[in-house]
């Protein structure tokens, strides 16, 4: 697509959902890589969220988590009712996402996974996420991103 557009991006247009598009220029290989995007982004940390592709008991799920933490595995199989969680290979996140790592959302997915977004999010007025390409962020309510995922919360953040 030309522009910012991406599937994400064309389903929050397409639900008519309030959002806003910011664009930031950190090298995907830049180590803390998420405090550097939400410096960017000149926004606090804990209210811009990674999208991690993981397997809970074989089957994939999506886990958002603030960038600056670490997903608890073991919290997220419990969130999902399994009894084992692992990172997904690469080339199955994207595949089935699809997206790049680097520019995973959560929104507007080839296939919709189940999703669990950490519960901190719902503390903050609006979150960031991929908007599906790396270097774009999506800002838009803890409240719709729950929504057009059909997400579950849970404390899935390590502390």
């Amino acid at each position: 697509m030309a522009g910012p557009g991406t599937p994400a991006i064309a389903l929050l247009s397409k639900r008519k959902i309030a959002h806003s598009i910011h664009p930031y220029d950190v090298s995907p290989d830049a180590p803390n890589y998420g405090a550097l995007v939400a410096a960017a982004l000149g926004v606090a940390p804990d209210r811009v969220f990674k999208s991690l592709v993981t397997e809970v008991d074989g089957g994939l799920t999506v886990a958002v988590v603030p960038v600056t933490g670490e997903l608890d595995l073991k919290a997220l199989a419990a969130a999902m009712g399994g009894k084992r969680a692992v990172m997904a290979d690469r080339a199955v996140a994207e595949r089935a996402t699809g997206y790049v790592r680097g520019g995973i959302s959560p929104l507007g997915q080839r296939k919709r996974l189940p999703t669990v977004v950490d519960s901190s999010a719902l503390a903050h007025p609006t979150v960031y996420v991929s908007a599906g390409r790396r270097g774009l962020q999506v800002q838009l309510t803890p409240t719709d991103l729950v929504t057009l995922t059909g997400a579950a919360t849970a404390s899935i953040a390590a502390a």
